[in-house]
């Protein structure tokens, strides 16, 4: 069979590959526990389920505008007045069939070949197979001494004729790292100076704890018009834990997203009428459960950071938005690979490798589960890898004894 180069290049997602392990595990009856997960388990808002039900007892269930439909586009506008201080118009926004592909429609819209794109380390798992999908180049900026948050220096020192975007999530998956207010400053205006475009991973941004306040780009945009560089993607999925509709959402200047109709237009055609349906009544409707998931999310990672602070030879950076902690056991092995596989198989723990975020040594665990999966996950890699950490265990009904050191 023959396969195209580029689709042999593409590496396989590793948090969809964990999802599916860890299924196939509790089909069989294991008792996994996944802290590698990255979505919400929350209740989806009633007014998008009432939404979504009214449409559905119709019986119309029909194709949309590209663009999505008026009421979506209408509370997206409201949203980003509300949430960015920005006034824009139904010409700088966008519905797809979630920040995923709308990120996805963004670069195809944007990139040429051999175009580079700078992305700060850690960075989301897909960001560098993305980029290169549409054949450019991921420059990867990695900050020193330990950090999480590069200096603008860092981008300076990567920038080159050939780059034509930057790519910045805060509050930031896999960290949980919030960029500094002046960080951000610093970055739209040096991105406006160049003529770069600034690409805002906003998908967390409400997700954020410890007195920390997130930074919308626009403060600091001097450019206001329908010409500006600056870019912001979100969506539904985390805030609303609503990751099954899949809806997210793009905006941009008139001309990008005119185009990026076009090109979502010939491939997806337009977002499922039902998700966007209920994307109106999560955005519309009352708005207590995001403040509610925000601060059960802050109580978890109390708990996360507890548990990690009291296991020896880890390293932890707290995580002060999203729902991930990126702690270093390099102490124990610097191959994330090998000691996640590791994990799942002597402890039924799923733990994501920071390989796959550029950050090898490191693992992501994700606290939006249960306290007692957060304090028992831990317990369970601690038996594994800690030899002074008790010798027996019990994960589920049996009891194991450590035979290794």
């Amino acid at each position: 069979m023959s396969i195209s180069t580029l689709a042999r290049e593409i590496a396989e997602s590793p948090t969809l590959k964990l999802n599916e392990e860890a299924q196939d595990l509790r089909d069989r009856g294991e008792a996994v526990i996944h802290l590698g997960a990255g979505e919400p388990k929350s209740k989806v808002p009633f007014e998008a389920l009432l939404n979504c039900a009214a449409q559905l007892s119709t019986a119309e269930v029909r194709y949309t505008p590209t663009e999505g439909i008026s009421p979506l586009r209408k509370a997206i506008i409201r949203y980003t007045e509300e949430n960015y201080g920005k006034v824009i118009g139904k010409d700088n926004v966008l519905v797809s069939g979630g920040a995923k592909q709308a990120l996805s429609v963004l670069l195809t819209t944007l990139i040429n070949p051999m175009d580079e794109v700078i992305i700060l380390a850690p960075y989301w798992v897909s960001y560098p197979e993305m980029v290169k999908m549409v054949y450019g180049k991921p420059v990867i900026v990695t900050p020193g001494d330990g950090r999480f948050e590069p200096r603008l220096k860092d981008i300076i020192d990567m920038t080159s004729s050939y780059t034509k975007a930057v790519i910045i999530n805060s509050p930031n998956n896999p960290s949980g790292v919030v960029y500094s207010e002046q960080f951000i400053a610093e970055v739209v205006e040096y991105c406006e100076k160049k003529g770069i475009y600034l690409i805002m991973d906003d998908i967390y941004h409400k997700l954020v704890f410890s007195g920390k306040t997130w930074t919308s780009c626009y403060k600091y945009a001097k450019d206001q018009t329908d010409n500006s560089r600056l870019i912001v993607i979100n969506g539904v999925s985390k805030l609303y834990a609503m990751t099954g509709y899949r809806i997210g959402w793009t905006i941009a200047n008139s001309q990008i997203i005119e185009t990026m109709i076009n090109v979502q237009a010939q491939t997806t055609s337009c977002p499922a009428v039902l998700s966007q349906i209920a994307a109106v009544g999560a955005l519309t409707g009352i708005q207590s459960g995001v403040e509610s998931l925000r601060l059960m999310l802050e109580n978890n990672r109390k708990v996360m950071v507890q548990e990690l602070n009291a296991f020896e030879g880890v390293k932890l950076i707290p995580p002060d938005g999203t729902f991930y902690a990126l702690p270093d056991f390099r102490a124990y092995s610097n191959d994330s690979v090998a000691l996640s596989k590791t994990l799942l198989k002597k402890a039924m723990v799923v733990a994501v490798p920071g390989k796959e975020f550029g950050m090898e040594g490191h693992l992501r665990l994700s606290f939006c589960g249960t306290i007692m999966d957060i304090m028992e996950g831990v317990a369970r890699i601690k038996w594994v890898l800690d030899p002074n950490s008790p010798n027996e265990i019990y994960i589920g009904d049996r009891k194991l004894v450590r035979d290794w050191q």
